[in-house]
């Protein structure tokens, strides 16, 4: 008979985005005995129920690690989670994982990511409004919201599931707003013609595209084994894709004299953001939820 299933939690370390969520569970998943995993993007914890955790739990370690994640046990070999203990504010202890393993080196390497993520959002944001461009306006918050996120996870490792879930909320909040914001202004430019600077907004996404990758570089040194360093690249290949649609686009308009292909690209980056934000926010409701908040 197989053992009794047991609520384990790990936080994650490296992931940015939704789609790296669902990446994860769909990889817990394939673990024989792994049932009811859920991947919080706001939180950066992954929360699963398993039979016989020790030798299931070395087979997921592996699965999720070989994508390039961080994985750290919260709560050690003691009991199951939910039959943990609350401290005085109402947060778990046991949400604190040991990071010993999460060198300093790796550690400044995701702070120079986020710095570039942030920083070039900033960059990229004036430029936008320097050439006209709705859709570098979008390509601006796949930056700011991967640095965010990527900065959450780095800052809040050692907070309760509440504290977390708050400040995740907070950013999810205002990101969506970021996003509606380029929308409404997208769908302004709909109805007032306008034609972007071709060049500025080619050479701002050539730019942005350029980050990305320095992004990944800076990250592979960090990453252990061709799966991982192909991970790195992978993760990097979806941004890198957004911004060389939008020099797509610039070319398109160059050669067209029309606005539409660069208020196209706009709406599509500016919808999938849209979905990333939402997903924040959702999973930040949730795990308010979860703590009892």
């Amino acid at each position: 008979m197989s053992a009794a299933a047991e609520t384990i939690r790990y936080q994650v370390t490296g992931m940015d985005c939704s789609s790296c969520a669902a990446k994860i569970e769909g990889a817990a998943r394939k673990v024989e005995g792994v049932q009811d995993v859920k991947v919080s993007i706001a939180s950066q914890i992954m929360t699963l129920e398993v039979n016989d955790p020790s030798r299931r739990l070395p087979e997921l370690e592996s699965a999720v690690t070989g994508l390039g994640y961080q994985l750290d046990r919260i709560g050690g070999h003691g009991p199951s989670a939910s039959e943990h203990d609350h401290d005085e504010d109402g947060d778990d202890d046991d949400h604190i994982p040991d990071l010993s393993h999460v060198t300093p080196a790796y550690k400044r390497a995701l702070w120079i990511v986020v710095l570039l993520n942030v920083g070039y959002g900033i960059v990229e944001i004036a430029g936008s409004f320097i050439a006209g461009s709705q859709a570098l306006q979008a390509d601006s918050l796949d930056f700011l919201g991967d640095g965010l996120i990527s900065f959450l996870g780095l800052v809040a490792v050692g907070w309760g599931l509440a504290a977390r879930a708050k400040a995740a909320l907070l950013q999810g909040v205002f990101l969506g707003l970021l996003g509606l914001g380029v929308v409404a202004s997208t769908l302004y430019r709909v109805f007032v013609e306008h034609q972007p600077e071709s060049l500025l907004m080619g050479g701002f996404a050539l730019v942005a595209f350029v980050v990305n990758v320095l992004a990944a570089v800076v990250l592979i040194p960090h990453r252990k084994g061709d799966a991982n360093m192909r991970a790195v690249w992978l993760f990097s290949r979806n941004d890198a894709i957004g911004n060389l649609a939008v020099v797509a686009a610039a070319a398109v308009v160059w050669w067209t004299s029309s606005q539409w292909p660069d208020l196209i690209v706009a709406f599509a980056v500016a919808g999938l953001f849209l979905q990333s934000a939402w997903s924040i926010i959702r999973d930040a409701r949730s795990d308010l939820k979860q703590a009892g908040r």
